[in-house]
């Protein structure tokens, strides 16, 4: 067990050094960006254990399995949902209900954006939102810039409302035990003013000055959204699964349901409903095709990550430095949640936000002791959550979802460089954060 194992470093080297130099090495392989993450994060896990901050058994105890089951039970759902077409026609419908304005398109896509984040994930949300976007921009001739800018807000925007939205709130969720209610009750009401205030922002930045011509919109409202569904059946199928997966979280508590259960057992039945028909070498090949859509460098990347993560923990500095950061808030709960915040803004604008918030969840787990008791620490795990998922907006490389459209962006031929990014990025992702701060100095302290 993890509780008695004790780290054997030879030449008797401390094990709070050793892990904390792996931990900061991993953390700068992937900054970088040389090597996939998903590697970097595997041999990080397996270095730990080479030294002895880790045997094999605490390693395995250190993962999170029931996040990991959470995501790549989600990760099948939409594998299967997609094919059908739903998304893409929610894309092209959304524009028609405005009549092709551009202004109008532009805050349409914004709210599709962020209500398929919040019930999907935003990284999955933009791989489906963006080519609808691209071709709907060059149909009416307007410059795509404004619209991918402001889906990359809006995924990580609801993103962060609910457990499931984004991987920083499945790695809180799963290791504090705070639910779907949990995330809807206390961290989608500020989500929800946050995404008025920053539509408002990207209208009088870009909206109001955006025209096309009307022959551009009669080609716009001329697409044929229904024939985006490629799969009626599937559709249907796979509208009913998720409808009940969302239900199942609403009401895991009363059910005594575990997220991961959850999603595994709603990407088990639709993949049974999805291949009903098939028999065979055929059907072998839809699961297969349905596992192949699985990011599962993303699953091995949280795996290599929890094992790394857990080395610093059991070595102690995690506990040393919560008791630190006790200290410097005077023992005042709301300037920790202050410093939980800003900090967590900050340094997800600039790195990765999982490993931040992955190791930044022990961390806080360790000042429970000194505010008396894990119940009264819980406003901090919602300042984790807005800082850490809303400060992926600051900068390019912040969150997963902008990196993957910049890259759909490059191979598109559209310019969306880091610099042009920063200039609109950071005063936005700031008023965003004060928003979070006034909400949570209201709410909570």
């Amino acid at each position: 067990m993890t509780e008695t194992f004790t780290p054997h470093i030879p030449f008797g080297l401390d094990p709070m050094w050793v892990s904390l130099v792996v931990l900061a090495v991993t953390y700068g392989f992937i900054v970088a960006g040389r090597f996939n993450r998903a590697v970097v994060a595997l041999i990080g896990a397996v270095v730990v254990i080479i030294v002895g901050a880790l045997d094999q058994p605490a390693a395995l105890s250190g993962i999170d399995w029931d996040t990991i089951g959470l995501i790549t039970g989600l990760m099948v759902l939409i594998a299967i949902a997609r094919r059908s077409g739903l998304f893409q026609y929610l894309a092209v419908w959304s524009a028609q209900r405005v009549k092709a304005n551009p202004a109008g398109v532009l805050l349409m896509l914004q709210v599709a954006t962020g209500l398929l984040s919040a019930v999907l994930n935003n990284v999955s949300t933009v791989l489906l939102i963006v080519p609808v976007t691209l071709a709907i921009a060059e149909e009416l001739e307007v410059p795509p810039f404004p619209f991918l800018f402001a889906e990359v807000f809006a995924s990580n925007i609801g993103g962060t409302a609910t457990l499931i939205g984004d991987p920083p709130n499945i790695l809180i969720g799963t290791a504090t035990g705070l639910d779907f209610n949990d995330f809807l009750i206390n961290v989608a009401p500020v989500t929800v003013a946050i995404m008025a205030v920053q539509a408002a922002m990207v209208h009088l930045i870009w909206g109001r000055g955006l025209r096309a011509s009307p022959e551009s919109r009669v080609l716009v409202m001329g697409m044929n959204a229904p024939g985006l569904i490629n799969d009626w059946v599937l559709l249907r199928r796979s509208a009913v699964v998720m409808i009940a997966v969302l239900i199942a979280f609403v009401f895991a508590a009363p059910l005594h349901l575990q997220p991961a259960t959850i999603a595994l057992a709603g990407a088990a039945v639709l993949m049974l409903l999805d291949n009903w028909k098939h028999r065979g070498v055929k059907q072998a090949d839809n699961v297969r095709s349905t596992f192949a859509e699985v990011d599962w460098a993303t699953i091995f990347f949280f795996i290599g990550l929890f094992v790394v993560v857990h080395a610093v923990e059991v070595s102690g500095v995690l506990r040393i430095a919560a008791a630190k950061l006790v200290m410097l808030t005077g023992g005042r709960i709301a300037v920790a949640g202050a410093i939980v915040l800003w900090a967590s803004a900050f340094f997800s604008a600039v790195f990765d936000n999982i490993p931040f918030v992955a190791t930044m969840i022990p961390l806080i787990k360790g000042m429970a002791g000194a505010y008396g008791g894990p119940r009264e620490i819980e406003p901090l795990w919602w300042c984790l959550s807005l800082g850490a998922c809303l400060g992926g907006n600051g900068t390019l490389t912040g969150a997963s979802a902008n990196l993957t459209i910049a890259g759909i962006a490059e191979r598109n031929g559209i310019r969306f460089g880091f610099v042009q990014y920063l200039v609109y990025g950071v005063p936005m992702t700031l008023v965003s954060i004060v928003i979070c701060q006034l909400y949570l100095w209201l709410r909570y302290f």
